[in-house]
């Protein structure tokens, strides 16, 4: 029994020094570029060794992709809560939109995302992070939506590449200072747009946006 709960609490101690570097992280990363922070004053702003880093991550870029899948869960979590499968499919496709554009605006998340993320870790690299977290929601909503007939068939993927990218412009530029209202009545008309004609009657069913 003590064995067990000295296991445990070795656990506990080595993940809440892997949360306290990716916090110190973060705030670092979005109060300078990625290439003057230096993993000293990372370690220094976490209470931790240069040892005890390089325990949990092989270099500073490791631990900046850490940094960022966190924040692409963290997104994706609001989308989800915001899009129960209780929702019809295109409630859901709006209410996940809406909470997309408001999840993007946690102050240093677009830089981060959108950013620094490909510019650090590369384009491939961001797109397997999207794909696991945001992009993975946005195509279920879509597939879910065509399954429910209120939304024309088309090939899924290129729709949520192509959305994806819609989505990420309009937090880039609603971040800049431009009108969030603007950037989301125009995206709301590209999901309209993308109704069929004649629109049956919905089901609930599970459906995810981004």
């Amino acid at each position: 029994m003590q064995q067990e709960s000295a296991r445990r609490s070795n656990r506990d101690r080595t993940e809440a020094t892997r949360a306290d570097l990716i916090a110190a992280a973060r705030k670092l990363f979005i109060e300078k570029p990625y290439a003057e922070t230096g993993t000293p004053e990372i370690v220094a702003a976490a209470g931790v060794t240069r040892g005890a880093l390089y325990h949990h991550f092989a270099d500073k870029q490791a631990l900046f992709a850490a940094v960022v899948e966190q924040e692409a869960a963290a997104v994706a979590a609001e989308i989800e809560r915001a899009s129960p499968p209780s929702l019809f499919a295109r409630d859901a496709l709006i209410a996940g939109s809406d909470a997309y554009l408001v999840a993007m605006r946690v102050p240093g998340r677009t830089r981060l995302l959108l950013l620094d993320g490909p510019a650090v870790l590369g384009r491939a690299a961001m797109d397997e992070i999207d794909n696991r977290h945001g992009n993975r929601s946005l195509h279920e909503g879509l597939v879910a939506a065509m399954r429910a007939q209120t939304m024309t068939k088309l090939p899924a993927g290129v729709l949520t590449a192509l959305l994806a990218s819609a989505f990420d412009r309009a937090a880039l530029a609603i971040e800049a200072g431009a009108s969030a209202e603007d950037y989301r009545a125009v995206l709301m008309a590209l999901i309209d747009g993308l109704s069929p004609t004649t629109v049956p009657r919905q089901a609930p069913g599970p459906a995810r946006t981004r």
